[in-house]
């Protein structure tokens, strides 16, 4: 009976010691586990505030190379070349409008009142000349604006006027005033149906910018260079 009690006492005690080793090894296990993820998040910091540190002295080194000044100047071009900024400077002003001439026995009236083609022919010259800028009404012009005849009336961007039109052009007045006054040319052809096209040099016009929608559908642009 004795040894019967000896035996079991030496395996509550074997079995006490073992229980207490496996505690004890959690427990180590989880503080190294502890250890081991505060080290693995003190890695990743520490690899974060290297790369934040590396953007800035990118940045630093952008803005000493003066890039920002430059992709400013590059968007403030954009715009001024899509019409989207307000222009100045000499150029002309002409004003076109309907023929007063009292009409002739069975002519028909649609030859002395200003028609798009008039003032198509009116914007060619211009731009031939070598106007930067242009107007009609104060609408400016881009190369997506539309001018059309709606009876008497014309369309320009999207908006109806009636006569008379004011067209302001920006650019060497004198060359715009010669292109448009040449022998046979658009005042020549208009003055027959007795179409008022009066034009003036000026030393400051004021063009504003373009205000309206930009329509982008379809075309999207080429990413690569197509090989032909």
């Amino acid at each position: 009976m004795k040894g019967k009690q000896f035996a079991l006492i030496g395996v509550s005690i074997l079995l006490g010691v073992l229980l207490s080793t496996q505690y004890k090894s959690n427990q180590l296990f989880e503080h190294a586990a502890m250890n081991l993820r505060s080290e693995d998040l003190y890695k990743q910091l520490m690899e974060v505030e290297r790369e934040n540190l590396q953007l800035k002295r990118d940045l630093q080194g952008i803005r000493e190379d003066g890039y920002e000044e430059k992709a400013a100047l590059e968007i403030k071009n954009l715009k001024y070349l899509a019409g989207r900024t307000a222009v100045e400077g000499p150029g002309v002003l002409i004003v076109i409008e309907d023929s007063h001439q009292p009409l002739k026995m069975g002519e028909n009236q649609n030859l002395y009142i200003v028609h798009d083609e008039d003032i198509l022919k009116v914007i060619n010259e211009l731009r031939a000349a070598g106007a930067e800028a242009i107007s009609i009404n104060d609408q400016r012009l881009i190369g997506t604006s539309e001018i059309r005849c709606a009876g008497p009336t014309i369309t320009v961007n999207g908006k109806l006027f009636g006569p008379p039109f004011q067209v302001k052009a920006i650019g060497d007045p004198k060359l715009m005033v010669a292109a448009l006054k040449m022998r046979g040319g658009i005042v020549d052809t208009l003055k027959y149906w007795g179409i008022d096209l009066h034009v003036e040099e000026q030393n400051h016009l004021r063009i504003e910018a373009y205000s309206g929608p930009v329509r982008d559908d379809f075309a999207v642009p080429v990413t690569e260079e197509v090989q032909s």
